[in-house]
């Protein structure tokens, strides 16, 4: 009897790995930095990194922030989002 080929190195990653996160910008796509609470977030799953916009995006909006790109890990997943109301 023949077994199949084992696979190679599996694609899952822990999330600790994949961590999720918002690229935050401004009208014209640069990259807005933040301070405090807002600054570097990164989430184990889309739908935290959701969440957590769907909280935040009047404070990030009042920072400057215009628009928001999500990536998990380097990949760009959607965006860019505006924030306008």
């Amino acid at each position: 009897m023949n077994l199949p080929d084992q696979p190679g190195v599996s694609p899952f990653r822990p999330p600790a790995e994949q961590p999720w996160r918002w690229r935050l910008e401004d009208a014209s796509g640069a990259e807005v930095s933040v301070t405090g609470d807002l600054a570097a977030q990164t989430f184990p799953s889309q739908g935290d990194a959701e969440s957590w916009i769907g909280e935040t995006w009047p404070e990030l909006a009042d920072a400057g922030v215009a628009q928001v790109t999500l990536f998990e890990a380097d990949r760009e997943v959607y965006g860019p989002m505006s924030l306008s109301a």
